[in-house]
C-alpha cells in the first residue's frame, strides 16, 4: 500500500488557486453569467455582433432592459462595443468568453 502524501497533494492543490483578487474577479464573472438573460446574450453573441435592437428583438424584451445588461457584461469585459456611425454593436470581449460557454453548454447537455 503505498502512504499518501498529503503536505505534497496540498501544496500541487494550492498552486491551481490564484489570489484573492482573481478568485473575487473570477467568482462575479460567473455570478454574472448565471443570469438567463445575460447568458443569452452572451451565447447569441458567440455567433456574431449584434445591435441593442436586434438583442432585444431576439429576446423580445426592451432595449433599456438590454442596454442594462450589457453594460453590466461590459463592466466586467466580457463583451465590448464597436461604434459605426450612430449604431453601437456588441461582440464577445475575446476568444475565452466563447470557449467558456460553449464548455458549459456541452456540460449542461452531457
Amino acid at each position: 500500500m503505498v502512504a499518501h502524501d498529503h503536505q505534497a497533494s496540498i501544496r500541487s492543490a494550492r498552486k491551481a488557486i490564484p489570489d484573492e483578487a482573481a478568485i473575487a474577479a473570477m467568482s462575479e464573472s460567473f455570478k454574472i453569467l448565471g443570469d438567463p438573460t445575460r447568458l443569452k446574450i452572451v451565447l447569441a453573441l458567440t455567433k456574431e455582433e449584434l445591435c441593442v435592437l436586434d438583442i432585444a428583438e431576439l429576446l423580445g424584451m426592451s432595449e433599456s432592459a438590454i442596454s442594462h445588461q450589457l453594460r453590466l457584461l461590459k463592466n466586467l469585459r466580457l463583451v465590448k462595443q464597436r461604434k459605426d456611425g450612430k449604431m453601437v454593436f456588441y461582440s464577445l470581449d475575446d476568444e475565452h468568453i466563447e470557449d467558456l460557454v460553449r464548455v458549459a453548454a456541452r456540460h449542461s447537455n452531457e
